[in-house]
């Protein structure tokens, strides 16, 4: 079974076996935007543990 591209480019499992991502709304219009929150927005976070097991699937990592 193949893994989705999208997938593979949006996500990361780290050493422990959870997934990082990144955070949306950072790509453009961002002269509306605080410093704080692009800040904010500029460092990765972790994958919901209820949709783990769906990304994982993705991924072809059962």
């Amino acid at each position: 079974m193949k893994s989705k591209s999208s997938a593979k480019k949006r996500f990361t499992i780290t050493g422990s076996g959870k997934i990082k991502r990144k955070h949306a709304f950072k790509s453009h219009i961002l002269t509306k935007k605080t410093k704080k929150q692009k800040r904010n927005l500029t460092h990765a976070g972790l994958v919901h543990k209820s949709d783990e097991a769906n990304i994982k699937l993705q991924l072809c990592m059962k």
